[in-house]
């Protein structure tokens, strides 16, 4: 039987580190095998060209030339990692997935359908069975990343307000087109309130 495959979406900042290891734990408890992973990265490869793209130093990084990367790494991560894992049985929990392309370059970069179409090409059309989208304003989400202890910016997250305005609402409208898919959830709320949310829905599709 294959396994589920979730994401877990967001603006920088939105807690999607968090509301992962707790989607975790609790699957585990639930006797299910879950492997965690992330993107861009999840191979050795994926994760050479996350270096690339998220390198402050890389400012002269062309938005066409960011699309492609990102899409190659997720081929890369989806044929080693992700579909093999599936096949056996194994629940994939994801960091970000293609609605993050579409959500960053497509919107934020303003790059449109392409970014679609070439996720398609990347990944043959797979999307997660589930994604739970954490809703958070863009100023509220830098305000949390430049509080975290340690925490150097990269160079997405160091983008103009507008390019986070942008991505924002890209998320939103792919929440209306797949409304089906992605569960919309308010991630101003408490760590707590957050993850009852989305254990109702990790219920519903595994059928506690």
């Amino acid at each position: 039987m294959r396994g589920f495959f979730i994401s877990v979406e967001g603006s920088d900042g939105s807690g999607k580190s968090t509301q992962i290891k707790k989607i975790e734990v609790y699957l585990k408890s639930k006797n299910q095998e879950v492997l965690l992973t992330r993107e861009p990265g999840g191979t050795a490869i994926s994760e050479k060209i996350r270096a690339l793209l998220l390198d402050p130093s890389n400012k002269g990084m062309t938005a066409k030339t960011e699309m492609l990367l990102y899409a190659a790494a997720r081929a890369q991560h989806l044929e080693e990692f992700i579909r093999p894992n599936l096949e056996q049985g194994k629940n994939v929990l994801t960091d970000r997935f293609t609605d993050s392309s579409i959500a960053y370059q497509g919107f934020g970069r303003e790059l449109g359908d392409i970014v679609a179409e070439v996720n398609y090409i990347a990944t043959g059309g797979v999307l997660p069975d589930i994604t739970f989208f954490l809703e958070l304003s863009p100023e509220a989400g830098i305000a949390r990343k430049k509080t975290e202890e340690n925490h150097k910016m990269d160079r997405l997250e160091l983008e103009e307000q507008e390019f986070h305005e942008r991505v924002y609402n890209g998320y939103k409208v792919l929440c209306h087109i797949h409304g089906r898919r992605i569960c919309r959830i308010d991630a101003s709320k408490g760590i707590d309130a957050v993850f009852a949310e989305i254990q109702e829905n990790l219920d519903r599709l595994f059928g506690f």
